[in-house]
C-alpha cells in the first residue's frame, strides 16, 4: 500500500491523466466520426456534381476535353472513389444497386447514402444527365476506416497522458508534501523541547493556517512552561520556608539550646509550620486531581444560608484574633442548591485565608449571600477592606502563582495556589467565580451557583 502523501499524489495524478485521455477520447471519437462522415458526404456530393458536368458532353455527343475527364478520373481514383457511367439506364459495369440505377434511369438524382456496391458497403451519390437515362454514380469507402485508425491510435495518447502524470505527479506531490513535512519536523522538535520553532506562514491558505497553528502552539507551550517554572520556584520557596523553620527549632531542641521554658513555644511554632506545609501539600494534591478530573464530588442538597452561617461561626475566633471585623450579610430564608458542601466550604475557606493574610487590623471582612430568582442563581461574596487588586491583577487573578510572583516582597503572599484551586473547584462544581473591587475598598470574590429547581 502507498502510505506517503507524495506517492498517493503521484498515483492520483497519473490516474487523472489517463482518465482525462479516456474521457476525451470517449467524447472526441463520436464527434470526430460525425464530422468526418458529414464532410465525406458533402465532398462526395460535390465530386458527383462536378463529375456529371464534366461527363455531360460525352453523353450529348458534343465536343469535350478528354484531358479534363482524365484528370477528374485520376483525382477520384487517387481518393479511392469509383466512377460508374450509366447510359440509357444501363451501367458501364456490374455492382451498382438496382435502386440507384433505376433512379438515374428515371432522370432523378441520388442523394448521398450508404448502399452495397459489389457486395461491400459504400457511400454512393448519383447525378442524372438529361432525360435519356444517362448519369454518373460515384462510390467510396465510408469514413469508418478513419474512425478505426483514430481509435487505434488512442493508446499513444494514453501513454502520453501516463508519461505526463509520471513526470508531473512527483513534482506536484513534492510541492504539496513539503510544507506538511516541515510541520511534522517542527512538531518533532517541539516534542524534543525546542520551543524556538517557528514556521513561515507561506503557501496555500490551509498550509499557512497550519503553520500559524504550530507557531501558536509553540508560543503557548513556551508561555506555559515559563509559568510552570515560576510556579515551581514559588512552591519550592513556600516549602523551604517552613522546613527551614522546623529544622532550626528541631536542631535547637536537639542541641539543648531551647530550655524547658521555651519548649512549648518551639513546639507550637513547629506545629504551625507543619500545618502550613500540610495545607500546601493538600492544595497541590487537590489541584493535581482536579487537572486529572478524578476529584470525587458528592452532590447533595445544601442550604447556603446555613452553610455560610456555620462558616462565619467557625472563622469568628480566628478573625477576631487577627484583629479584623467579620460581618455577614445573609438572607432570612433558606437558599437551597445542589452541590458538594465540602468543596464549597473549601472554596470559601481558601478565600478567607487569603483575606486574613493581607487585610490590615480593624478592616472589615464580609461573608455575604445574595439569591437571584430572576437568574435562578445564588451568589456567595467574600469581600474585604484590604489593599485589593488593580484592573491588571483581575485579569490574572486565578492563574497559578501570578499574583504571588507579582507581589513577592511587596506584601505578604502565599503559594499562589489558593485562587487557582478555587477557580478549578468552582468550574468542577458547575459554578462561576469572579474577582472584582469591593465597596469596602479591597478585593471581592463572587461564587455563583444555580439554585435547586423546584418541582
Amino acid at each position: 500500500m502507498l502510505k506517503s502523501l507524495a506517492a498517493r499524489t503521484a498515483l492520483v495524478t497519473c490516474i487523472v491523466a489517463v482518465l482525462s485521455v479516456i474521457v476525451t477520447a470517449a467524447v472526441g471519437i463520436p464527434l470526430t466520426a460525425t464530422q468526418a462522415n458529414k464532410a465525406a458526404r458533402q465532398r462526395l456530393a460535390d465530386d458527383t456534381k462536378l463529375t456529371a458536368e464534366l461527363m455531360r458532353p460525352r453523353f450529348n455527343n458534343t465536343p469535350r476535353n478528354p484531358a479534363d475527364e482524365a484528370n477528374v478520373a485520376k483525382r477520384l481514383a487517387d481518393q479511392g472513389i469509383e466512377v460508374y457511367l450509366i447510359r440509357a439506364g444501363q451501367p458501364d459495369r456490374a455492382g451498382l444497386p438496382a435502386g440507384v440505377v433505376k433512379l438515374i434511369a428515371a432522370g432523378q438524382n441520388v442523394d448521398v447514402r450508404l448502399a452495397r456496391v459489389g457486395g461491400e458497403l459504400r457511400l454512393v451519390a448519383g447525378r442524372a444527365i438529361g432525360k435519356d437515362g444517362n448519369g454518373v454514380v460515384l462510390a467510396e469507402v465510408p469514413p469508418g476506416g478513419a474512425l478505426a485508425r483514430f481509435a487505434g491510435q488512442l493508446w499513444i495518447a494514453l501513454l502520453a497522458g501516463l508519461a505526463a502524470g509520471l513526470i508531473a505527479g512527483p513534482l506536484l506531490a513534492r510541492r504539496i508534501s513539503r510544507p506538511i513535512r516541515n510541520v511534522a519536523s517542527a512538531a518533532r522538535r517541539l516534542s524534543e523541547g525546542d520551543r524556538a520553532v517557528r514556521l513561515s506562514p507561506d503557501g496555500p491558505t490551509e498550509v499557512a493556517e497550519l503553520a500559524q497553528a504550530v507557531n501558536g502552539l509553540a508560543a503557548a507551550l513556551a508561555t506555559s512552561e515559563g509559568r510552570e517554572r515560576d510556579f515551581l520556584l514559588s512552591v519550592s520557596h513556600e516549602l523551604r520556608t517552613p522546613l527551614t523553620t522546623i529544622r532550626g527549632y528541631a536542631e535547637a531542641l536537639a542541641d539543648g539550646v531551647v530550655g524547658a521554658e521555651g519548649a512549648q513555644r518551639a513546639g507550637q511554632t513547629v506545629l504551625d509550620e507543619a500545618e502550613r506545609l500540610d495545607r500546601l501539600i493538600a492544595d497541590l494534591l487537590v489541584l493535581a486531581r482536579l487537572e486529572a478530573a478524578d476529584l470525587p464530588i458528592e452532590v447533595v442538597e445544601v442550604d447556603l444560608t446555613q452553610l455560610l452561617a456555620t462558616t462565619a461561626e467557625a472563622w469568628g475566633g480566628r478573625v477576631a484574633q487577627a484583629g479584623l471585623i467579620l460581618r455577614t450579610e445573609l438572607p432570612p430564608v433558606a437558599v437551597p442548591v445542589l452541590t458538594d458542601p465540602g468543596r464549597i466550604r473549601q472554596i470559601i475557606d481558601g478565600l478567607l485565608e487569603n483575606a486574613l493574610r493581607v487585610v490590615p487590623t480593624q478592616a472589615p471582612l464580609v461573608l455575604a449571600l445574595f439569591p437571584n430568582a430572576a437568574s435562578a442563581s445564588a451568589s456567595i461574596e467574600v469581600r474585604d477592606g484590604g489593599p485589593g487588586f488593580t484592573d491588571e491583577d483581575l485579569a490574572v487573578a486565578f492563574e497559578r502563582g501570578a499574583l504571588s510572583r507579582r507581589y513577592q516582597g511587596v506584601r505578604k503572599v502565599g503559594s499562589g495556589l489558593g485562587l487557582a484551586l478555587a477557580a478549578r473547584l468552582s468550574r468542577r462544581l458547575g459554578a462561576r467565580i469572579e474577582a472584582g473591587h469591593a465597596p469596602e475598598g479591597g478585593a471581592k470574590f463572587t461564587v455563583t451557583l444555580p439554585l435547586r429547581s423546584v418541582a
